[in-house]
This record gives structure tokens, sequence and C-alpha cells, in this order.
């Protein structure tokens, strides 16, 4: 924790703590050199010890300092003092959405548009700069006095999901928010936050999040399975646009949300106007039981374990949020005053006893060193390229003593040593200290085997390196091993070879991903010379609604097709090469003439 009145790289003055989260403290503190109140976020003690977690923290925090726009909370500075990592932000004087969600209960449909499309605006340029936000919920969401919104916490929330942390078995974030893939444990893409945006209109709408649970896991299993409840059963005057906005946004199916942010907020611009008065209820394409079995989010074993957290019990999954700071009182800039009481007086003989014991081990020491020290020259080793560990041990046995700094680098690979000072060759006595260039990495990423992965997830991660991603569809022979996986890769260019040396792909590079191409087309029955047998057999295939007529147009009953087998079609409904949905309806019409049975008239009999 910090102190009032201490400052962070001689410039920016600690006024006093605004929050204390799971991950980071934020405090309200002066820039002294622009003059200007700043908001202070520390990266909290015990995650600072992982070197691999500070590195992507950094790099994610730059990245994030790159966007500007009006809807985002500003990144002024990242740094480090004294192992304290921090990121310095603009300072919002207003209230999170949290906050005012309490006060109001709900909102006014008027404010929730105006709201998210604020929101839409912002996630939408944070998405074309390839930030995925991934922990959007109404805490990191502020409001200032004049309506004006503001995104926070990019830089904590893409360095947390980088390295995969969790907290008593839950997901880093809230639980209420929480895309379906993530909770069946797949990776974050743009649609994950288009899903949180979805979920936070919702509470927006109604004053409540839609799936709650008695643990983080019963509140997962919902996200992936139970369909969300209709905002206009609630309130019937909310018009059918605004809900199929809300619908497409929480998806279960990825596929079926919208496929961007701007798309969402360009939904949100008109969906109040007149044109959009009597729009029908949207429907979707993909099935949206699509997910893998609930079971695994509690029996998966994660990839990488994550460090033990012990946190004292509070409510399953909210996170301590950043206070607002209404107004900073004069009485809050003034320094404490240090109460230190009057040393007691020493013994003065103890004192200069002490003193010379200490002069004569000194005096001792510089002679063992004269008499025993190494002051021969040696050459400074050429390490580039090594590993810390291995330039450790070489520097060390020629006799070096090393400070190691850190260095980003497109070229050289992260954890490896891009250069030294005094460079390699250089003639220095032996003890000396040589500084080592360590790369934490760039733009830059290794070519690997995505074939078998989620062509979704794999775009994008490679898309957030600046690598533009192709997707094509690729013929396979046996489309029945592929139904269900239509999102698989089965191949890619440039290939990748495991015995080949490592292959580097940087930000423009071009990369071909090939799906399977299993969407099945309606055939040419007619010239195909298709019989109405062939025709009920395919409609049983893909569970199509059969509609049979004869050549003049009259219906034929399912329970004569026996007696027009061997006939032709002369005409079908599906145009030739469109995709076979299923549940559908087909219709034919044979070559055949079909007459309905005439009601038989009583017989006359006469004796």
């Amino acid at each position: 924790m910090l102190s009032k009145g201490q400052k962070i790289n001689d410039r920016y003055e600690i006024v006093k703590s605004i929050g204390e989260g799971g991950m980071a403290n934020v405090y309200l503190a002066k820039d002294t050199i622009l003059n200007r109140n700043v908001a202070v976020k520390v990266l909290r003690g015990d995650l600072s010890g992982d070197d691999k977690f500070i590195r992507r923290f950094q790099r994610e925090a730059l990245a994030v300092s790159n966007l500007s726009h009006p809807n985002i909370v500003e990144v002024y500075d990242v740094g480090e003092e004294d192992g304290e990592h921090y990121i310095v932000m603009e300072y919002i004087d207003g209230k999170t959405l949290k906050q005012l969600l309490k006060k109001r209960e709900t909102l006014t449909l008027t404010e929730v548009i105006d709201i998210m499309t604020q929101l839409t605006d912002g996630i939408a340029h944070a998405h074309e700069s390839y930030i995925i936000h991934r922990d959007i919920k109404p805490q990191n969401i502020m409001i200032e006095d004049d309506g004006r919104v503001k995104i926070t916490d990019f830089g904590i929330a893409m360095a947390l999901n980088a390295t995969q942390l969790t907290q008593t078995n839950s997901v880093m974030g809230s639980v209420h928010y929480l895309p379906p893939e993530q909770a069946s444990g797949k990776s974050a893409t743009v649609k994950s936050d288009i899903y949180s945006l979805g979920i936070m209109m919702y509470e927006l709408i109604t004053g409540s999040v839609p799936f709650k649970g008695d643990n983080a896991v019963e509140i997962a299993l919902k996200h992936m399975k139970d369909k969300i409840p209709s905002i206009r059963k609630q309130d019937p005057s909310i018009p059918q646009s605004v809900e199929n906005i809300l619908l497409k946004a929480t998806a279960k199916n990825p596929r079926n949300r919208y496929d961007s942010a701007k798309e969402m907020h360009e939904d949100l611009l008109v969906c109040l106007s007149e044109e959009h008065a009597n729009d029908k209820k949207v429907s979707f394409v993909y099935p949206e039981n699509d997910f893998d079995s609930a079971e695994e989010i509690t029996t998966a074993a994660p990839k990488k374990k994550a460090p033990k957290v012990v946190e004292k019990p509070r409510e399953e999954t909210e996170e301590i949020t950043e206070e607002l700071v209404k107004e900073i009182k004069p009485e809050d800039l003034e320094e404490d005053e240090d109460f230190m009481e009057e040393p007691k007086k020493k013994n003065t003989l103890l004192i200069v006893l002490a003193c010379f014991f200490l002069l004569l081990l000194i005096a001792g020491g510089i002679f063992w060193l004269l008499m025993t020290g190494d002051t021969k020259e040696a050459k400074v080793p050429d390490i580039v390229g090594k590993t810390i560990t291995e330039a450790e041990d070489i520097l060390t046995e020629a006799g070096f003593v090393y400070d190691i700094k850190e260095k980003n680098s497109d070229t050289v690979e992260e954890g490896t040593v891009i250069k030294t000072s005094p460079k390699a060759g250089s003639t220095r006595k032996k003890g000396d200290k040589i500084i080592i260039y360590e790369s934490i990495g760039g733009t830059y990423h290794y070519l690997e085997n995505y074939v078998g992965s989620d062509y979704n997830e794999t775009k994008a991660k490679l898309q957030l390196y600046g690598i533009n991603v192709l997707i094509e569809k690729k013929d396979v022979e046996d489309k029945e091993k592929y139904k269900g996986k239509e999102d698989i890769i089965i191949a890619q260019s440039p290939e990748f070879d495991e015995k080949a040396e490592k292959v580097l792909i940087e930000e423009g590079d071009n990369i071909t991903l090939y799906i399977p191409n299993i969407v099945n087309e309606y055939p040419d029955m007619v010239n195909e010379g298709w019989t109405l047998s062939d025709v009920v057999a395919f409609a049983g295939e893909y569970k199509l609604n059969l509609v049979v007529t004869d050549s003049a147009g009259n219906t034929i009953p399912g329970s004569k097709y026996s007696n027009f087998n061997k006939n032709t079609i002369i005409e079908q409904s599906r145009p030739v090469g469109d995709a076979i949905i299923e549940g559908i309806t087909l219709k034919i019409k044979l070559n055949a003439t079909y007459e309905e049975p005439k009601p038989s008239s009583e017989a006359e009999t006469t004796e």
C-alpha cells in the first residue's frame, strides 16, 4: 500500500486511496509536472513476483496506451519503481455504472440506448486495434456528470487473461457477464466482449443480471444452457428492435452473434426509429446449444496451474471496485505530521569501542582483498542469443558480475540476450559489471501448427499480433466426419514443419486457415432424373418437410407416395446449390396426375 504524500517516479504524488481490488490498488494522485489529477493503478505485491505476468502486463498496458477514443479512459504512463508496477491513467470525476444502477435501480430506455451506443463505439475502436477487453461489466464503466461514458481496466483485463489466472476455482472477472465459450474453457474473442455488452444491456434495462446462482459454477452453467429471459415479457412497451439487439448480442453460439461491436453500434443508432417500429423477432441460423458438455467446466484440467490465492470470504464473484471521489478536500492534500520520540542518550564509551572494532574489520577486509583479489583483465564473452540462464553462467565463469535490463525486440526471441554493455570482445577487469539486455519480445510470433484448432480462437489470437488472417473453405471427401466440426482448421498456409527451423511471422504477414467445406447443397433433381422415392429418402436424411404435388399442382398425400415412387421430378422449390437447412420445407412437382377419390354414394338396392 502506498501512503499519502509518497511520490512515484518523482512525479506522481499520492493523495489518497480510491479503490482496492483483487488485482490492483488505485490511488488519486497529483501529476506534479502537468499539475493535474491522475489515477494511479499499482499492481498488487503478490502478483509482481511473476516475471512472465509482469512482462505481459507491461506489453498489454503499453498497447492500450495507444488507444485514443472519447469513451476509453486514457493511459498516460506505464512504469516500475522499486518493484512497484504501475499504470497512470486519466482521472474520471464521476460514478461507476454499478453505482448508478444501485442508486436508480433501472434506467429509461433512451438512457440505456445512449450508454450502449457510447460503449459499443469505444469497444469497436479497441477491437480495431486488436485489443479485447475480456472484463466488461458495470464496475469497469465510469459515467461523468455530462453523461459521457468511459471504459476502464483494459490493461489489467488483458494481462490477467494472458496468464489464465483463476481465483477460488472461478474465472477472473465477474461470472455474471461471462460468455458461454469462456465458461466452457475456450479463449476469448471479439465476440466474447459483444456477449458481455449484451448482458450488461439487459441489466441496464431490467435492473438485474439475467442469470443468478448460489455459486460461480452454477451461474456459468446458466450462461451456457439457459435461454436469456425476454425483456418484452417483463415490459411489453420495449420495441422488438431493442430486444433483437439484446438477443443477437447474447446468443449462446458465437456464430449467431454480431460479427463486430461496430455492427451492434449501428443497430443501436436506429433501433428507436419509426422504420424499425414493426421489426419481427430475430431468428438464428446456427443451433444455440453447440457447446461442450457443462461437466467440462468443473472437470477439465487447466493447461497451466494458477497460483493459489487465499481470500477472505465475500460474495461469490463480486470484485472490490474503484470508489468514487466526489471532491478533494484541502485537508486531504496536507501531509501527515511525523511524531518521533527523542532518542535516548547512548553510552559514549560503548560507541567509541564499537567504532574502533568496525574500523579494524574494514581494514582487515581491504587487506584480504588486496592480497587475494584477482585484478586480471578478461574479454567480455559473446552471449548474444543465449538464454538468460546460460548468459549468467558464462559471465560468472569469466569472473564478471552482471545486471539485467529488459528491452523490446521484434527480432530476438523473448527470454534471450539482445546485446551486452560493454559489447562482446571488449577488455574489462574481472569483477566489473556487465549489463545484459534481455528481450521481452515484440510484435512478432512464431508459426505454430494450427491444424485441429478452432479457427475463431486462432484468428483472434493471430490478429492481436497484427497478422492478416484469411479463412477459406476446403472440400473434404468424408463430410460426415466433419459434421459439428465446421470451425476446425484442417490445413494452413504457410504449412508448419516441426523438423524445420522456427518460422517468424510478423505484423502485416498473411496466413490462410482452411476449414472443411461441408455445407450440403440442393442437387439438380430435375436434370439428374430423381424419382419420388429418391426425394423421400433425401428429405428424411436432412430432416426436411416434404410437400409433393402432381403436374397440375394438386397435393399428393403421404399415404399415396408409394403409388408414385417411380415418377420423376419436373420441378423443385429450392434452387440448385442452395444450402440445405434442417427443418425447412421442400416442394416438388411430379410428372404425374393425381385424382382425389370421390366420396362413394350410398348403393341403391331393390328387392
